[in-house]
């Protein structure tokens, strides 16, 4: 966004956590306070009990939720998704970028500020213990360049301690999403030799997000994320974002209750700076760094009505809001990712709603050529594989759909049983009668019947004598 610091535009040169000889600044934000604070804080509630309970909600026995990578197993809902639904999960991929895309257009990068687990988790959970252990930003610094004594060993090693439990939570909570609660409870509750992969996952995980949370903190957002550079690719003039309005606030001056003021409404207090969890100044314009926290709105609004000024100098605006006066507008751009996700959704739904419990593959056995039978009739040698996506078991029959011929599956009788979670897999022959066989492939259409429902089509081909 637009800026009337031209003499400041060195910041962009620089990022705010990194001195000039590569050297990390530590930061000591201000603990923020105001109506979108605690609007933050009420949503990190709800996102933290959603997190830390919904591994351990189940449908029928099973979770509601799973991403077993290891396995390539997926539970969504109840529904399971196997290796065979990749597509509809890259599909879903796919919809998901467009909408962050889409979404980032509109209204910058407020999920950063507001639904990141980074953010929630430092901002609402660790960087909260730190006010109440440490205090605030100046007892912190006085802490830290206090030289060391019984008062701040304890004040020190509780803070870790306390961190350390909390990520060891977050951890298990974590391969809980990955290998399910049941799986986990077995890790905990029995000795780690049982479980040498399970405990080592837990102690790395455990180590990543301490590691995280207590010192690499903010440079996740500036320098690991990428998300933050695709703001100069996705953001235009209309994109609402966390801004300073220059308009109003320039030329900044000092508040004095002695004289009348003679120039724009920003003091030059320098809360907004103290307060970032990034350690931006907001007033440079839209950086790279700023997460949309809202911090410095809330202290900005703050000291405003200090000083009997309106509020609103930094705000949710877009570029056109300050340099315009005018309201933001639906541009081409916004309606073009509209469209595309709308497109896309449609075929994710569509997909959803054609999936089927079972998956099933019928092949020509490879190498073989058709075989003459007796009563004039030449058969066919398939494998076949059946997969039952559900928690139940299922008994299928394999039925002619466009051809009058046989079905025989090698070795069984009476349908197919499918276990729960599971397959069947084996051989079979389809028989044709020779006068049915006019070219030398043949499309072939098998019904896969559950109870007398068809719940399945298959395709596959005949080969017969003819060139």
């Amino acid at each position: 966004m637009s800026t009337v610091n031209t003499d400041a535009d060195s910041f962009r040169d620089k990022v705010a956590t990194v001195d000039g000889q590569g050297k990390r600044v530590w930061l000591y934000p201000q603990r923020p306070r105001g109506p979108l604070y605690r609007a933050r804080a009420w949503v990190s509630a709800g996102y933290l009990v959603i997190f830390f309970l919904l591994p351990f909600i189940k449908m029928n026995g099973h979770p509601v939720f799973l991403a077993n990578i290891l396995e390539r197993r997926f539970i969504l809902f109840g529904q399971v998704f196997w290796p065979q639904d990749f597509f509809i999960f890259g599909l879903g991929m796919i919809l998901f970028i467009v909408f962050i895309a889409l979404f980032t257009v509109v209204f910058g990068r407020v999920f950063c500020g507001w639904a990141c687990p980074q953010t929630v988790f430092m901002e609402m959970v660790f960087r909260r213990i730190e006010y109440l252990i440490e205090g605030d930003a100046a007892q912190q610094r006085i802490w830290d360049r206090k030289p060391w004594g019984t008062e701040k060993l304890i004040r020190k090693i509780s803070k870790w301690i306390i961190f350390w439990g909390i990520s060891f939570l977050i951890a298990n909570t974590f391969l809980a999403y990955i290998i399910g609660v049941d799986e986990l409870r077995k890790i905990v509750t029995q000795p780690p030799a049982q479980h040498p992969g399970g405990f080592l996952a837990i102690l790395i995980f455990t180590t990543v997000f301490f590691f995280v949370y207590a010192w690499f903190r903010e440079q996740v957002c500036t320098v690991v994320c990428p998300y933050g550079r695709l703001q100069g690719v996705l953001l235009d003039k209309n994109s609402i974002v966390v801004a300073y309005d220059y308009g109003r606030g320039e030329q900044r001056k000092k508040f004095s209750k002695k004289e009348t003021r003679d120039a724009g409404d920003c003091i030059d207090c320098y809360q907004c700076v103290k307060v970032c969890p990034t350690g931006i100044d907001i007033r440079n314009g839209t950086q790279l760094e700023c997460v949309n926290c809202t911090a410095c709105i809330d202290v900005c609004d703050k000291m405003m009505e200090a000083v009997n000024l309106p509020k609103g100098l930094i705000r949710y605006a877009s570029e056109q809001n300050i340099s315009e006066r005018r309201p933001s507008r639906i541009t081409p751009r916004i309606k073009a990712y509209s469209i595309v996700m709308l497109l896309l959704l449609g075929v994710e739904i569509w997909l959803l709603a054609g999936r089927t419990d079972i998956d099933v593959s019928v092949l020509r056995t490879p190498g073989q050529l058709y075989q003459e039978q007796p009563d004039n009739r030449i058969s066919n040698l398939y494998n076949y594989r059946l997969l039952n996506k559900t928690w139940l078991g299922k008994k299928v029959t394999l039925k002619p759909e466009n051809f009058e011929g046989n079905i025989r599956i090698i070795g069984r009788e009476g349908g197919l049983a499918i276990p729960k979670e599971g397959s069947v897999s084996g051989s079979m022959l389809i028989f044709l009668d020779r006068k049915d066989v006019t070219k030398r492939k043949t499309k072939l259409d098998i019904g896969i019947y559950e109870n007398g429902k068809k719940v399945k089509t298959v395709t596959t081909s005949f080969l017969g004598p003819f060139g």
